[in-house]
């Protein structure tokens, strides 16, 4: 069981592909996809910690920028990884390069997973709920962290006008 005192509490900032305005807390697009840490058919909820972060996320792959919500969350989250700590990467068998791979969805095609992915499912095994990483986006502000979620239940979206019901 990981230590529950690896908590995050504050603000997390998501810039979603339109299509799911309407349901900013449901992962399904990483699910239907998957990501760098989820497996097709794993929901997972992409947050950053800045909203900068966030828009550097949603528009990475290299095209034209494209239109977002962006939606934020109060968030009260334990059991989360801190992939930042070389010493909790190699108790897991894996280095901070490994997660950076740029072959990441390569590595899904050729072998059905990536090596974040195999990290992803094992944490999730040993009972996290999410992990704090750096941001990969290329273009993204200097030092940009992310908290992926794999389990969301002290996560509450703010809307407090209802503008996306």
């Amino acid at each position: 069981m990981p230590d529950p005192s690896t908590i995050y509490q504050g603000p997390l900032y998501r810039a979603l592909n339109p299509i799911w305005a309407r349901d900013p807390l449901s992962g399904e697009g990483a699910k239907r996809h998957g990501g760098r840490f989820n497996a097709k058919g794993r929901a997972a909820l992409y947050t950053a910690m800045t909203v900068m972060g966030a828009v550097a996320e949603a528009n990475q792959i290299g095209r034209p920028f494209e239109p977002v919500t962006l939606v934020s969350y109060d968030a009260d989250l334990v059991q989360i990884f801190d992939s930042l700590n070389p010493a909790h990467l190699a108790a897991h068998g894996i280095a901070a390069a490994d997660l950076a791979a740029d072959d990441w969805r390569l590595q899904m095609i050729q072998h059905g997973s990536s090596t974040a992915q195999d990290l992803t499912e094992a944490l999730i095994s040993a009972g996290y709920h999410g992990l704090i990483a750096p941001s990969f986006a290329k273009g993204g502000p200097q030092n940009a962290r992310n908290l992926v979620l794999w389990q969301w239940p002290n996560l509450k979206l703010i809307d407090t006008e209802h503008r996306l019901q």
